[in-house]
């Protein structure tokens, strides 16, 4: 009889515990297109992640696994998923706070239309900025970055070896409080402009009651913040890098 070919158990759970790992970091990561994609795309990706990481598949488990201990290590494995994919959410949600602040000052809030990854009524710039932050994260490689972060994880921490730990949590805290500072820096241009347009329609308004500015208003701000945005949104190529390069610095200091 044809020997019949035995998968070691070895390579199965090396299996299940590098894909936890990816498909924590899938969770959270902004790819665009792949929180509202169909959910066999999403498993997919997750899958070819982890077969792209099988040189780095762990050759012998740290200890004789049980039901219980290879549940621990799969939510271990899965918390630094998790852990990366916040650090990179932050880069996104920086833009959003930036796209957030521009429309209130400009009067866009009242414009809503339906944002492409959560399918809900947001501000034109908050989807503008969501788009934007998912292109710049593929022009400038960080999707490269995150696979090499997580080849590089798998030799500093084997599977099963990982376990969460303070200093990990003071990092990606760190992280999320950089993001308004970057939303803010991306923004205050653009806000110190509409502050002095809104005070040149004051005085305006002062010198002579009888012109009717408030209906100019709206307007004036938006056509102004549209102007002044497309001249400034070079700028914001290299605050992005700035807040990506530390993130990626961080997460390579975690290994």
């Amino acid at each position: 009889m044809p020997a019949e070919p035995a998968l070691p158990l070895n390579a199965v759970f090396g299996f299940l515990l590098v894909l936890a790992r990816v498909s924590g970091a899938l969770v959270f990561v902004p790819l665009p297109g792949v929180t509202a994609g169909p959910k066999p795309a999403r498993a997919a990706l997750a899958l070819g992640f982890t077969f792209a990481l099988f040189p780095l598949w762990p050759r012998a488990l740290p200890a004789e696994p049980s039901i219980g201990l290879l549940v621990v290590w799969i939510a271990a494995e899965a918390a630094f998923g998790i852990t990366v994919g916040l650090a990179v959410a932050f880069l996104t949600e920086s833009m959003l706070v930036a796209g957030q602040l521009l429309g209130q000052q400009a009067g866009y809030s009242y414009a809503a239309t339906i944002d492409p990854l959560s399918q809900n009524d947001s501000n034109v710039l908050i989807v503008f900025a969501q788009l934007l932050a998912g292109l710049l994260f593929f022009s400038l490689g960080l999707d490269r970055q995150i696979l090499r972060i997580f080849a590089q994880s798998l030799s500093a921490y084997p599977p099963g070896t990982y376990l969460p730990n303070l200093r990990t949590a003071e990092a990606i805290i760190r992280l999320g409080s950089g993001t308004f500072e970057t939303g803010l820096r991306m923004a205050m241009p653009v806000i110190v402009l509409l502050v002095l347009v809104d005070i040149s329609l004051a005085l305006l308004g002062r010198i002579n009651q009888q012109l009717q500015l408030l209906t100019l208003a709206f307007p004036v701000k938006m056509l102004a913040m549209l102007a002044f945005l497309a001249t400034i949104s070079v700028l914001f190529l290299p605050i992005y890098r700035g807040a990506a390069g530390r993130t990626i610095s961080t997460l390579l200091a975690l290994h």
